[in-house]
């Protein structure tokens, strides 16, 4: 998947991942796609809520070998 920014998260936990996408997709224009890498279990709830509370589109979730690369499009 095409995507404008990345943040590797990894041995980041909760709520850090969300915390550093929340600063990151601010910046980011209408359209743009945000890759956010990150292997902490509670990421697949909070990352999800995140999205939906503040109004993100959850592009896609992709996960190879325990780490998830989240997808977010700012609207």
């Amino acid at each position: 998947m095409d995507f404008d920014d990345e943040i590797d998260a990894r041995s980041l936990l909760c709520p850090l991942p969300v915390l550093k996408a929340r600063k990151r997709l601010k910046g980011m224009e209408a359209g743009q796609v945000l890759k956010l890498v990150a292997d902490d279990p509670a990421a697949v709830i909070d990352v999800p809520h995140f999205c939906n509370e503040q109004g993100y589109e959850l592009v896609d979730v992709v996960t190879e070998g325990g780490v998830r690369q989240y997808f977010m499009r700012v609207p």
